[in-house]
């Protein structure tokens, strides 16, 4: 949605989330009161990956694979965006204002316009505004299907 008052807009996206290769996502519902104090119901759980790490040779299986042996990839969603398996919406949050904020430099509007990232708990909040000091407001909120 967006909604626009002078010389501001502000947008509000939805980015949909999908498990990277050899994870899967599973939502566990609860009661409404485990759902309003757990920091997120989404699991995470690794998938085999031998299959495609004897055909494609591209990685290697985080269930079958020693830590030592998987630094040479990406690290593991559990190990990054995860608190005991479940996805931290608060790390996700994080991680994604830092890739907006490291990318936003290679971007050709960057000459045009100065990225502020906003401080935010759960979503992804942005400030653009160019050189008529006309803003714009983003938040990107995740979610999956």
């Amino acid at each position: 949605g967006w909604s626009a008052w002078e010389k501001n807009v502000l947008y509000c996206l939805l980015v949909p989330l999908q498990p990277p290769l050899g994870h899967a996502f599973r939502l566990e519902l609860g009661t409404l009161e485990e759902m309003l104090t757990n920091n997120s119901c989404l699991h995470v759980q690794l998938q085999c990956m031998c299959r495609r790490e004897q055909l494609v040779e591209d990685v290697l299986c985080f269930l079958h694979h020693h830590e030592d042996e998987l630094k040479s990839q990406d690290a593991s969603l559990l190990n990054t965006l995860c608190t005991n398996s479940y996805l931290d919406m608060k790390k996700t949050a994080y991680w994604f204002q830092m890739l907006m904020k490291d990318t936003w430099k290679f971007m050709p509007q960057s000459h045009h316009c100065q990225l502020t990232v906003l401080p935010a708990t759960y979503s992804c909040k942005l400030r653009l505004v160019n050189t008529f000091q006309e803003a714009l407001s983003i938040e990107m909120v995740s979610g999956v299907q």
